[in-house]
């Protein structure tokens, strides 16, 4: 093996973790919109007290004060 393949290989090498990671951060983020998007759906379309209930629950679950 010369100095030009093993150049070559670790370049291939760095460029195809980079490939990945970049593939891996747009998938968490196209992931992130799609559950931020049914969330405003959800949360649009119902009714108000619907909301105001689920918030009391997931505050008080988490054990915070919300009076």
């Amino acid at each position: 093996m010369n100095a030009s393949t093993s150049i070559a290989s670790v370049t291939d090498a760095v460029v195809g973790q980079h490939v990945t990671s970049t593939a891996s951060l747009l998938a968490q983020l196209g992931g992130a919109l799609v559950l931020g998007l049914v969330m405003l759906y959800a949360v649009g379309f119902s009714e108000v007290s619907v909301a105001h209930n689920a918030a009391h629950d997931v505050r008080h679950a988490n054990g915070r004060p919300c009076h």
